[in-house]
């Protein structure tokens, strides 16, 4: 769909392309440094804004570290978070910070892996070094990188940049006019690439037969639904099957939280969305909560929003008196998941 607003944007978007490709062609030539770190680094990124199933991605390599005895640490800059500068969410026994404090995103990624390190700060190399001195008698064996991809400052020995099947990005222009946070070509960069979200097996694999020309691995991979589960209680198998919802959330992706809703057999009735991060408040729920309440209708959300409205106490005691519920999601992969074992493997038995 283009943008209407896209003759305006055009030149914001043309001198982003040129600071863009300055910065890189400064890392590129030497003039900006790399630190390296001690520890192997693995990064998880997009070249476009939002919207690629990136979080349940990070929470399966957390998952298969721990698996092959690995014990990673998290490392985010926490966006939409109140907090400024390093700030330690989890120390591995205990989450100290709330979502609010640490970002919707890296709450839920503490509280699905409770065992781990989480670190949010803007600045990388001081959040790596303040993992470094706080852990030295406990080190993790990998840093892993959220949403890095961009973050060039620090060397990893893994670039996984993710790519939303789901959209044409091809044909994506860059930010502003865009989502795009770099030009396609840049993707070179990445020594893995998952195609995600994919709902036409068809339609992938022709865009992987395209992203495989650059020499690059291609993993196939889909954003798939899990339980819905009730505000405050814990996940497990429930029958959902026909439930009326009034659907909101503030994701990037909103048209892919529909669909899952409809494959797990919700019926959405209503729906109203929001900016990615963008925080809530009584003005804006309270307009949902009327309308779900006139019509009958449970409240349905994503689990990032769940968290988010998690720090927000008297928002959350507010939606209760209606049924309210979040989705949880995974990732599948369809294809190549043991080219993406075997790298994970190589960074950390190395």
């Amino acid at each position: 769909m283009s943008n209407p607003l896209s003759p305006l944007l055009k030149p914001a978007a043309a001198l982003y392309r040129t600071v863009v490709r300055m910065r890189n062609l400064g890392f590129e030539k030497k003039l900006f440094k790399t630190w390296k770190a001690p520890l192997p680094v693995v990064s998880i990124g997009n070249i476009s804004a939002g919207g690629t199933g990136k979080t349940p991605l990070a929470d399966w390599i957390i998952n298969y570290c721990l698996s092959v005895g690995s014990e990673p640490a998290l490392l985010s800059r926490g966006y939409g978070r109140t907090t400024k500068g390093v700030q330690l969410v989890s120390d591995g026994q205990r989450i100290l910070l709330d979502s609010r404090e640490a970002g919707d995103e890296t709450s839920m990624l503490a509280a699905r892996n409770p065992g781990i390190i989480v670190v949010v700060a803007e600045k990388r190399k001081e959040g790596v070094e303040f993992i470094l001195k706080r852990f030295g008698t406990r080190m993790p064996s990998l840093i892993i990188l959220d949403d890095a991809f961009q973050h060039r400052q620090i060397a990893r020995d893994l670039d996984i940049v993710i790519i939303n099947a789901a959209e044409p990005y091809c044909n994506a222009r860059m930010l502003p006019e865009g989502r795009l946070r770099e030009p396609l070509g840049n993707i070179r960069r990445a020594g893995l690439i998952v195609l995600n979200k994919i709902t036409d097996r068809n339609a992938a694999d022709a865009i992987a037969c395209d992203l495989k020309k650059t020499g690059i691995p291609v993993v196939l991979a889909k954003t798939e639904a899990g339980e819905l589960v009730p505000f405050g209680e814990d996940a497990g198998e429930r029958n959902m099957n026909g439930i009326r919802a009034f659907a909101f959330a503030g994701i990037g992706s909103p048209e892919g939280f529909l669909g899952s809703l409809k494959e797990k057999g919700i019926q959405v009735e209503a729906h109203r969305f929001f900016r990615d991060h963008e925080p809530y408040s009584g003005d804006k729920l309270l307009p949902i909560l009327l309308e779900a309440e006139k019509k009958g209708l449970s409240l349905v959300t994503t689990e990032k929003d769940y968290f988010r409205l998690l720090g927000e106490h008297e928002l959350t005691a507010t939606l209760s008196v209606l049924p309210c519920y979040y989705l949880k999601i995974s990732t599948r992969f369809l294809e190549g998941e043991e080219i993406l074992a075997s790298m994970l493997n190589k960074v950390i038995f190395s």
